[in-house]
């Protein structure tokens, strides 16, 4: 391909003059690729689209998956205590800032490439840590109409606001299911990362309920069992992360992602075939 395309600029009635436009340099979104390295770099089928934006602009994935990383790995180790960690409000950027911001950012810049799956993903993700990051900041004061003049628990050990946040997250867990269930088209790695949060949501779910019902040891041993599947989420999207630049930048070392994409044979691949012999 042609990094330096030129186009005609018209000068007076009939004058055409070339001149060579900006260059930059490629991705290897720009050059040929086979359809599991398209799906590896950009986890969507490689189909036949309108207009070259995928080779036109970077590959926007691997910014979404650092906003992933960094927000899931620092809830996660936050859930399971390290270090006498407690409390998350020292680190609530992670769910209004390094998270939401570069999931958001990359969920635009999917639509613009035309890459639906990731799309769906970034942007479901980022309102997930933007609405759980909600609950903790102390300024809301969310749990105050939960206080009650009796002799039971109130505001955030309070029944009815625990089990809000229980049934929240169950909701979470299914939604992110979907995505598990629809990923099996791209590779293991990704569908790891989907099973984790999945699992992680509905273990979480199952701390909150223990939380109110006021069985607070097994309500901290759910809590860092969640905390645990989130980490295990977090690597594997680091490492995924990895793999995506690396091919990005045509390293010679080849990370496996686990290629589910030769499994299934989606409609269309004559077409897609045409349109890459073409």
């Amino acid at each position: 391909m042609d990094n330096s395309p030129e186009h005609s600029v018209l000068h007076g009635a009939d004058t055409l003059r070339h001149e060579p436009t900006l260059t930059h340099a490629p991705s290897a979104g720009a050059v040929s690729m086979s359809p599991e390295l398209f799906e590896k770099l950009y986890l969507t089928p490689k189909v036949v689209r309108a207009g070259d934006n995928i080779k036109r602009f970077a590959n926007p994935t691997p910014l979404g998956f650092i906003g992933f990383v960094i927000s899931a790995m620092t809830f996660s180790m936050v859930l399971m205590g390290w270090g006498g960690a407690s409390g998350l409000t020292p680190v609530v950027g992670i769910f209004f800032f390094v998270g939401p911001v570069l999931l958001l950012l990359t969920c635009v810049f999917e639509w613009i490439m035309g890459n639906f799956f990731p799309m769906m993903a970034c942007g479901v993700l980022a309102v997930f840590w933007l609405s759980f990051g909600m609950l903790q900041l102390p300024t809301l004061n969310l749990a105050a109409p939960y206080t009650s003049a009796d002799s039971s628990p109130a505001g955030a050990l309070s029944t009815g606001f625990n089990a809000v946040i229980a049934l929240y997250l169950v909701v979470w867990g299914f939604a992110i299911l979907t995505f598990l269930v629809l990923s099996i088209r791209t590779n293991l790695v990704f569908v790891l990362i989907f099973l984790s949060v999945t699992v992680g949501c509905w273990v979480l779910s199952g701390a909150y309920w223990k939380l109110s019902t006021g069985d607070y040891g097994m309500a901290g041993q759910l809590q860092k069992a969640g905390g645990a599947l989130i980490f295990v989420a977090g690597a594997l999207a680091w490492y995924m992360t990895v793999a995506m630049m690396a091919a990005e930048l045509q390293y010679s070392v080849y990370l496996p992602v686990g290629d589910l994409s030769h499994l299934f044979k989606p409609p269309g691949t004559g077409a897609r075939k045409a349109d890459e012999e073409a």
